[in-house]
């Protein structure tokens, strides 16, 4: 069975249902082999609760990820480590076009390429099931 990767933040949001601010906890996680983005809400002044499960993560979020817990590093090495290789699985996974692939396959070997540790390491285990050598590292 694969280890759970996850990371989580903390923010404040507005209660959908009085208004008042309330606490949200956010978990991106890589469960079962999909990145999934889990939210958690409860407001103090009127005890609404809310539960969102396997959403995507918002952008301000996932910025505010790296920013508390510092981006992981995606890296490919090793004689199976041919750019080719690389760029069929990102463009498998992240359904980008050949030239990004090219660039960002550039990245992945010469370790330059960041992000949460959920993504950097379900981008590393999708690589390795192409017999590829990779690993998401945090410095």
């Amino acid at each position: 069975m694969e280890q759970v990767v996850a990371e989580s933040v903390s923010y404040l949001a507005v209660c959908r249902n009085c208004g008042a601010r309330m606490e949200c906890w956010g978990t991106q996680a890589l469960v079962g082999g999909r990145l999934r983005w889990d939210v958690e809400s409860s407001c103090s002044a009127c005890a609404d609760a809310l539960a969102v499960c396997d959403g995507t993560v918002p952008a301000e979020r996932r910025e505010q990820m790296l920013a508390e817990h510092g981006p992981a590093r995606l890296h490919a090495s090793g004689p199976s480590a041919t750019g080719v290789a690389i760029m069929r699985v990102l463009r498998g996974e992240l359904g980008i076009d050949l030239a990004s692939a090219k660039a960002l396959a550039h990245r992945v070997v010469n370790g330059d390429c960041t992000g949460t540790l959920p993504e950097m390491e379900h981008l590393a285990r999708k690589l390795q099931e192409s017999g590829i050598t990779a690993a998401a590292t945090r410095p």
